[in-house]
């Protein structure tokens, strides 16, 4: 091939617009590059030419041009775990709420809709993926179900996952949560860390420490955002691990771990939000926040603020192995937040692969049609079956404690009152029942409790949301509106709903896999904020109490769950 036919090919015109010879597709003019390994800012005109930056430090002319005088450009934002699923809409919608933030990678982990379709749920993910402007990224679902201690709608081994490993979209496998079953050769557990020791292993691992997170790092497992203080996130620092420092909707660990980003371990942190809903992005944004508070912290330490930018970009691409984005330089993706104020990480435009992202942009996605309508599959109960008995010789009952963003929770006892329907819950001391509902239509279990944390002091909160298996969680001081909640949700076929006197009060359909909504993510915003005036109305002292709900089910997060089988110790990873 000729010199002159090769100018004609994406590459040859990238090597020619670089070189000024040719024009670029796109120039950002006169903009202030943030280079985010030194801290320095250069005003310059940054030339893209299709999904790639072909030049900067130079003047550039382009087919389209975009004055951005005054304003930063930076890396876009990596998105390094969190799970699609908890922003409580599609894929798609999440693409169209994010992005604007300047998200513009994110490896998901389709783990919930997983629990609840299996390998059907990690297809439709892709297929999503296959259509986002912004780039999703998926890790394999590695437990699936999460434990053998609850009743979930599907299971994954890893002749279930092979068959995805080589789609272009999949990163690795996906957090190991099941680190008891790492620690002691679990077969399956080890079959799937054993084809994936070539590549990316997420980790999970909440308070593994000493000579067990040796062992759980010596599986091949790299990273963890599980970290709850700077002394855990320290020790596995110290091993090799990456750490992700996590802020979504419930679990807030960005406080307790900000002091541990500086400018010795930027290279190391990555940032990650979890799980986050549409009305948290709305009012708090997204990683665009995370960065926002870093650097507050950093400005109080004296460090240089690029190290969160850092952390947030080229940081996470490096940690994940995905070699081509997470600077602004000549041959790197051309995925660049643009900023009115590096400081406040005001975002104002966002390029996505070479494309300035607008309302029309996310027009040419082709729409994927929503699966899981029918995974409801739970029966109606009544008031009768959140009755619970007395364990006969003891006074005292254990009860599980939350407290606000933390999805760790603790041993609690309480001394209860036996009524015409077995315990009763003391409302004086904010003691109230949890219950969860097989609904997969495996074996109709309903496990029951008591919790404390809540505040409730009348009516009951349900969610088809209950990480991992995904059945319903219920919480209440009356059986009859956790009986109306959970009632309401099987028509519904998953969601969210308060009751109170017997009448459900507020609600949110998520007929998707009983996880998401088929609505756009501002009506999910709205439906949200009436929820939360619902539950505040019951007397909830919890900011974010449908997302706390659903993690009150998660039996590899510490120390004390519910599952639909009974009261769970995850220290002992045992029945209570």
């Amino acid at each position: 091939m000729s010199s002159t036919d090769l100018s004609q090919t994406h590459l040859g015109k990238c090597i020619l617009a670089g070189q000024g010879r040719v024009k670029a597709d796109l120039v950002l003019r006169n903009i202030g590059l943030l280079d985010v390994i030194t801290g320095k800012v250069t005003q310059t005109d940054i030339a893209i030419v299709g999904d790639r930056i072909v030049g900067t430090h130079d003047s550039y002319a382009g087919e389209t041009e975009i004055d951005c005088t005054g304003k930063f450009a930076v890396p876009g934002f990596i998105d390094t775990h969190l799970h699609i699923e908890s922003s409580l809409v599609t894929p798609l919608e999440f693409d169209r709420c994010v992005l604007p933030h300047g998200v513009t990678t994110v490896l998901c982990d389709p783990h919930e809709i997983a629990n609840v379709l299996g390998a059907e749920g990690i297809r439709y993910f892709l297929d999503c993926a296959e259509q986002t402007i912004m780039d999703v990224r998926v890790n394999l679902s590695s437990c699936v179900p999460a434990t053998a201690f609850e009743t979930a709608g599907a299971r994954l081994e890893i002749e279930d996952l092979l068959p995805f490993r080589s789609h272009e979209k999949v990163v690795g496998l996906a957090e190991m949560m099941n680190y008891p079953g790492a620690l002691n050769l679990d077969p399956g557990i080890m079959a799937k860390l054993e084809a994936f020791q070539d590549g990316h292993i997420d980790g999970h691992a909440p308070l593994v420490r000493g000579r067990d997170l040796n062992g759980y790092m010596a599986a091949g497992i790299r990273t963890d955002h599980e970290a709850t203080s700077a002394d855990e996130a320290r020790e596995k620092l110290a091993k090799g691990m990456a750490i992700l420092i996590r802020e979504g909707s419930v679990s807030k660990d960005l406080e307790a771990l900000a002091e541990i980003l500086d400018e010795n371990s930027s290279s190391f942190v990555a940032l990650c939000t979890d799980d986050r809903n549409p009305l948290d992005i709305g009012e708090e944004g997204h990683l665009d926040s995370l960065v926002r508070r870093l650097i507050g912290h950093l400005k109080a330490r004296n460090c240089p603020i690029h190290h969160a930018y850092r952390a947030a970009s080229h940081s996470a691409a490096r940690i994940f192995g995905l070699r081509d984005r997470g600077l602004i330089g000549p041959g790197w993706r051309a995925d660049i937040a643009i900023l009115d104020d590096l400081e406040t990480c005001d975002v104002s435009d966002v390029i996505a692969g070479g494309r300035l992202v607008t309302d029309d942009l996310f027009a040419t996605r082709t729409p994927i049609a929503p699966v899981g309508l029918t995974s409801m599959k739970a029966t109606p109960v009544t008031a009768a079956a959140f009755a619970c008995d007395p364990k006969p010789g003891q006074n005292q009952t254990p009860v599980i404690k939350v407290k606000p963003g933390l999805i760790l929770t603790f041993r609690d006892e309480a001394t209860l009152e036996i009524g015409d329907n077995g315990l009763e819950p003391d409302l004086a001391n904010d003691v109230i029942k949890v219950a969860v509902v097989e609904r997969h239509g495996i074996n109709g279990n309903i496990g029951r409790s008591f919790v404390r944390g809540f505040g409730l002091k009348r009516g009951a909160i349900a969610s088809s949301v209950g990480h991992d298996s995904h059945n319903i969680t219920v919480v209440g001081a009356s059986d009859a509106d956790m009986a109306a909640a959970v009632n309401r949700l099987i028509e519904m076929g998953g969601g969210f709903a308060v009751a109170n006197e017997g009448k459900v009060t507020a609600e949110l359909p998520l007929p998707v896999a009983g996880l998401m909504s088929t609505e756009p993510f501002e009506v999910v915003e709205k439906d949200l904020i009436t929820l939360r005036k619902a539950a505040k109305d019951l007397g909830c002292v919890l900011p974010e109490p449908f997302l706390q709900v659903a993690f009150l089910a998660l039996p590899v997060i510490p120390h004390l769950k519910m599952t639909d089988r009974g009261l769970f110790d995850v220290d002992k990873f045992d029945f209570v």
